[in-house]
């Protein structure tokens, strides 16, 4: 049987593109072995699934200054220890890596013992643990055109991001239901990715009487964000995080708020969703969501607010603005020529694993 090992994690981002791959590769017969964080959400979103699961310590690579900056190295050096015994035990004929710091020693271990990889970046340039990877990686996948000019060219090919299928497959009334919302006016979602964003629950929060109005709002806050003062209003519902109930919570949206996460919105473009984008700041980020956000913007795909504008009066002006003009999205979207990433990514697992 042919083995594979994928890595990624910190993030959803970093995990949920590799869980699209999860039912192609069982189809193609591949035997599926999974390195994860001790401690990333990695481990929580994957435990639905029938696949080999291993965890190694892994610290974080900052550009700023940090007391864990003098102890995380020696973390990364063990994880690269103990991802190579868990490689040489497994002996996959290939690796897939998705990103986050955790696949920096999984990469660099399989390299060593001349294993092919394939690694995928998902915004416009490159983050750090990724430019860690790119001199040992055979293959560099990436989301957008802009990327391609910062990748070397042997390597790279725009294959956009695995999205999984089931996400299509959601049911309004279903959701409806979990939701006790109504057909009687539209619905809004607000996601601010898999570890919540303050600034944007906030900013929800503040114009919710107002938004409630005219739309009904479902709100996945992240971990411990959900405000028990706000449990009973009518037309609005809190989640932490949504696993199998997503699927039909965005069948279920007419519109989405959301962080400028690449995986995030190449899901919205391949829903063909129209969203507004509250990218993270520079302050926050390396401003990859930024870029993010401008190209999206730039494609017709999405609106974008900037943080450091954020407030009630704006956030509801711009709901309202795009709720109305909502087609004019749906088309940009409908106009999107990239095909299915699954197919391309599979491709180029298949000829790596000969």
């Amino acid at each position: 049987m042919k083995k594979i090992l994928l890595t990624g994690g910190g993030t959803a981002g970093h995990v949920t593109p590799n869980i699209a791959l999860f039912p192609k590769l069982k189809e193609l017969g591949y035997e599926i072995h999974y390195i994860g964080s001790l401690d990333g959400i990695e481990r929580k979103l994957l435990e639905d699934f029938d696949i080999f699961y291993y965890a190694i310590p892994t610290g974080k690579l900052r550009r700023y200054f940090d007391i864990k900056n003098f102890t995380d190295p020696f973390r990364v050096l063990k994880g690269y220890v103990e991802a190579k015994k868990i490689i040489k035990h497994i002996q996959p004929q290939v690796i897939f890596s998705k990103g986050g710091f955790v696949s920096v020693p999984v990469v660099r271990a399989a390299a060593a013992l001349k294993i092919p990889c394939i690694i995928h970046e998902s915004d416009i340039t490159p983050g750090l643990a990724n430019k860690l990877c790119i001199p040992v990686a055979d293959k560099i996948c990436c989301n957008f055109p802009e990327t391609l000019s910062y990748l070397p060219k042997e390597k790279a090919i725009l294959t956009g991001s695995p999205i999984r299928a089931e996400l299509s497959r959601g049911n309004r009334n279903t959701a409806l239901k979990l939701c006790s919302f109504d057909s009687s006016k539209p619905v809004i979602m607000v996601v601010g990715g898999s570890l919540g964003a303050s600034s944007v629950n906030k900013a929800v929060r503040d114009a919710l009487g107002k938004l409630l109005e005219d739309f009904q709002v479902v709100h996945i806050c992240g971990k411990d964000k959900i405000d028990n003062l706000l449990l009973n209003v009518k037309g609005y519902k809190q989640f932490e995080y949504l696993k199998t109930e997503l699927k039909d919570v965005l069948a279920m949206a007419d519109i989405v708020i959301s962080r400028a996460g690449a995986n995030a919105i190449c899901e919205l473009l391949e829903l063909k969703k129209p969203n507004l984008l509250i990218p993270l700041p520079s302050t926050s980020s390396r401003g990859d969501q930024l870029l993010n956000a401008n190209s999206f913007e730039c494609q017709g795909f999405s609106m974008v607010i900037n943080e450091d504008d954020l407030c009630e009066t704006l956030l509801v002006e711009k709901v309202q603005e795009l709720y109305f003009n909502r087609q004019t999205y749906i088309d940009a979207m409908e106009r999107n020529t990239q095909v299915s990433a699954i197919d391309k990514i599979i491709s180029l697992i298949q000829e790596a694993a000969k």
